[in-house]
């Protein structure tokens, strides 16, 4: 069966139809669908008969709050959510000046393997559906009763390895008639995966795109991220200046500083020589404590150093606030704490 929430209107009133349905039926489902109801029983404007109806026909991806956490130290709220068939993912609400970010997930789990990363550690279980990370949105804004207008796909998982759900969602998110939320507000996150940068690139959407990059050559980038065995830094890099090309959009550069292994003055050196002359920025990020990793983050003295021989050689580079520690809600500590347990 179909998944509703993963539909545009256009599709909900061709599926309705086909169902034997009448078509004004379709609009009135979908501005339910966007309010964010968890069941077809929860559209009260619509007959018993017909809700019954739905579920015979058709499937409605959720995301429910199995937990929620909320920092002390800045408000930054961690959910915990659980999804139709048992699983679970993570999410984090973060509050600025500017509005309030969703990090949202785009798979169960991992299958990249980065060394620093929570979830990398249980593998990768499935994709999700485009609903599914619709409904983390609408289940955070309901819970919270605000409105999320900025999207980082840098929860679990990578984004370019569930490419098809993953750019559905964005033709969904940023649409008109559903949540609007404007492309240039949405982050996405991948380690590396070229080929689909190169797709992404052509699709035409004006988000920031992100590059977890987080060494400047090849020896090292092989021992944290084992993706660099099939691309390249070169190879990345390339790709990434293509995507400035297309698109005219700056790249930003993840760069978590772990210390005594990527932190040094030769690899900020190193780093600042790759980017020269690219539309981009650097987050520099300490690494942040993941149980049964052993990396270490950078000192605050050893990231405004390198962030310093950066902007000293014309890369523009800021360390990024770190939110949610105490909740483990910063970045690279998301997993499934329920499936752990």
């Amino acid at each position: 069966m179909q998944d509703v929430k993963s539909m545009t209107l256009a599709e909900l009133t061709a599926a309705v139809q086909e169902a034997g349905l009448p078509k004004f039926r379709a609009k009135q489902i979908y501005e339910w669908l966007v309010k964010g109801v968890n069941s077809f029983d929860e559209m009260t404007n619509l007959p018993k008969d017909l809700r019954a109806t739905l579920s015979q026909h058709f499937t409605l991806s959720t995301a429910v709050i199995r937990r929620k956490l909320v920092s002390q130290l800045d408000g930054t709220v961690k959910y915990l959510f659980g999804l139709a068939d048992g699983h679970c993912v993570e999410g984090v609400v973060m509050h600025y000046h500017h509005g309030h970010t969703l990090c949202l997930s785009t798979q169960v789990g991992c299958r990249m393997g980065c060394s620093f990363c929570a979830t990398g550690m249980q593998g990768l279980t499935r994709n999700l559906t485009a609903g599914e990370m619709l409904s983390q949105i609408t289940t955070a804004q309901n819970d919270l009763d605000l409105r999320i207008n900025h999207v980082v796909l840098m929860g679990m998982g990578e984004p370019l390895d569930n490419y098809d759900q993953t750019l559905r969602f964005l033709e969904l998110v940023t649409a008109e008639d559903h949540l609007n939320i404007s492309a240039r507000h949405i982050s996405l996150s991948t380690c590396g995966v070229v080929d689909k940068i190169d797709l992404l690139a052509k699709a035409g959407f004006p988000l920031t795109l992100s590059i977890s990059l987080h060494a400047p050559n090849d020896q090292l980038r092989d021992t944290l991220m084992p993706i660099n065995r099939k691309w390249k830094v070169d190879t990345l890099l390339n790709a990434c200046k293509e995507y400035v090309d297309q698109t005219g959009r700056r790249i930003s550069f993840e760069y978590i500083l772990i210390d005594g292994v990527n932190d040094t003055p030769a690899c900020a050196n190193q780093l600042a020589a790759k980017l020269k002359g690219m539309l981009c920025h650097v987050n520099l990020i300490p690494a942040n404590p993941v149980p049964g990793k052993t990396h270490a983050g950078a000192c605050r003295k050893a990231a405004l150093a390198f962030q310093k021989q950066l902007c000293d050689r014309g890369i523009n580079a800021t360390i990024r606030r770190t939110l949610g520690s105490d909740i483990n809600a910063s970045c690279g500590q998301l997993k499934n704490t329920s499936e752990q347990e």
